[in-house]
């Protein structure tokens, strides 16, 4: 008897240790974006699986998106789906998060995939810009000047997830537009 309770108390030590292994240790995979829409939605189908710079994966999926976007679409039509699917992000990053145990983890690239796409709807035509939108974003979101790396560190929801990288967009699209300006003076 006395071997059955030293065996059963192990066991019990084992799921234990197993259980105070936190969400954030495991790894997504596959599976997990394949097992919820939300994180179909969150992981942009997959791309923020990549196993190096999933931010930037996700980034250039928005020039095929976009494109498909703007050759369908009119700009009204294009800014109400955008707005769509920015609250469709912070529901799915919302229920993602939670489900991996952390706010924004980094395979989660719908809010570089949407907020990129709005740099695009408002980018000057032409491969450069394009170029130059693409490298001034990704800048801004890493980097996170004042004050998106506030609401990155603060606000810890869905919602916030979102917010930073759009707060990142309106950086680009300005740096963009100081940059046309500057140009036309010129």
């Amino acid at each position: 008897m006395h071997k059955a309770c030293r065996l059963t108390s192990r066991i019990a030590g084992l799921i234990t240790l197993a259980d105070a292994v936190p969400r954030s240790a495991r790894r997504p995979t596959r599976q997990f974006v394949y097992a919820h829409p939300a994180h179909f939605v969150a992981f942009a189908g997959g791309t923020g699986l990549a196993p190096f710079a999933p931010g930037t994966f996700g980034t250039l999926l928005a020039f095929p998106l976009y494109w498909v976007l703007n050759a369908t679409s009119d700009g009204v039509t294009q800014l109400s789906v955008l707005i769509g699917i920015f609250l469709l992000g912070a529901w799915a990053c919302q229920r993602t998060g939670a489900a991996l145990g952390v706010a924004d983890h980094g395979g989660m690239v719908w809010d570089e995939t949407v907020a990129f796409m709005l740099v695009l709807m408002f980018t000057p035509a032409g491969w450069l810009w394009q170029v130059a939108a693409f490298a001034l974003f990704r800048l801004f979101d890493i980097v996170k000047p004042p004050p998106i790396r506030h609401f990155d560190r603060t606000l810890k929801n869905g919602f916030g997830v979102m917010f930073d990288d759009l707060l990142a967009a309106g950086y680009t699209l300005l740096a963009l537009a100081l940059a046309k300006a500057l140009i036309e003076l010129l």
